[in-house]
């Protein structure tokens, strides 16, 4: 019996200032950039890029560690995950304004690449994203990444993401979604990796210096005059904590002068729970959705 070989990864790997990443371009039309939250890869988005890629050039990378990208050299700070975004749609020829959609933590990602690079936002669409009112890191930020990087390398030395890091995928996806969804065939190979289990320490490192700086970043750079949408998910359940998340994904639609919706019934991996929802907010984002592009409701 022949062994069993794992499927030539999709896209191309582009060298994004002087790191090779794993970027994917598909369909036509204006440009939308989908970008997903912690730990997560390219495929989370496949089912909605399928959607949206009839109606727009849609662009999906993985960051620096995550999916089969190559580690980048610092840790992740909040503008040079703003910058990023932009330096992939350049190395793509895409020089224009683009849509993107952020979800979770790469919702403040998002929000900074619209606030410093303004000229080249056309829209947002925040998908569950993260919401920190007050952020105080606690300690500095070289001491926490430091002490992540540490760990992540001595959980590798012991042969954890080998042994473990396909599974605890599985487990975390179970628990961020409310529907049954099949095994991707590359989860085995990214997330049984040294790489990917570093990157995600990293990100859960610097969420708090992030949600600061981003909090900052309002203060002192103002939201181009673009089309937001807040997508929110819920699971149908009336627990406290439920119904105070929505409040706080409805708070921040209107903090950015954006519409809010709910995508329900949908855990947090919106993207896969209710793909159609999300293909919905970022086609109605420009008015044309419900005319002649938005997908079947």
């Amino acid at each position: 019996m022949s062994p069993r070989r794992t499927p030539r990864a999709p896209g191309r790997m582009l060298r994004v200032n002087g790191v090779p990443l794993h970027v994917l371009s598909q369909g036509s039309g204006p440009v939308c950039v989908l970008s997903g939250g912690l730990g997560m890869a390219w495929f989370d988005w496949d089912v909605v890029a399928g959607l949206l890629a009839p109606y727009r050039t849609v662009v999906r990378f993985d960051r620096p560690g995550l999916g089969l990208s190559a580690p980048a050299p610092r840790p992740p700070t909040l503008a040079g995950e703003a910058d990023r975004i932009a330096h992939v749609l350049d190395a793509l020829g895409h020089f224009g304004p683009a849509t993107v959609v952020g979800h979770s933590l790469a919702a403040f990602h998002a929000e900074a690449f619209a606030r410093l690079h303004p000229d080249r936002c056309a829209g947002l669409v925040l998908v569950d994203g993260s919401v920190e009112e007050d952020p105080r890191p606690r300690l500095p930020r070289p001491v926490r990444t430091a002490w992540a990087g540490g760990v992540a390398g001595a959980l590798s030395a012991a042969g954890i993401p080998r042994a473990l890091g396909p599974a605890t995928r599985r487990l975390i996806g179970w628990s961020s979604t409310v529907g049954s969804h099949p095994r991707h065939p590359w989860e085995r190979a990214g997330y049984r990796t040294s790489r990917v289990l570093r990157a995600c320490a990293l990100e859960n490192a610097t969420y708090s210096y992030l949600a600061a700086d981003l909090s900052a970043l309002r203060g002192g750079r103002p939201l181009p005059a673009v089309p937001v949408a807040v997508l929110a998910a819920y699971d149908g359940s009336e627990t406290a904590r439920e119904l105070r998340w929505l409040e706080r994904q409805r708070a921040l639609a209107a903090e950015l002068g954006g519409r809010f919706a709910v995508a329900a019934p949908a855990g947090h991996l919106v993207m896969a729970d209710a793909p159609e929802s999300v293909a919905r907010a970022v086609l109605d984002l420009s008015g044309t959705g419900r005319d002649a592009a938005a997908p079947p409701a």
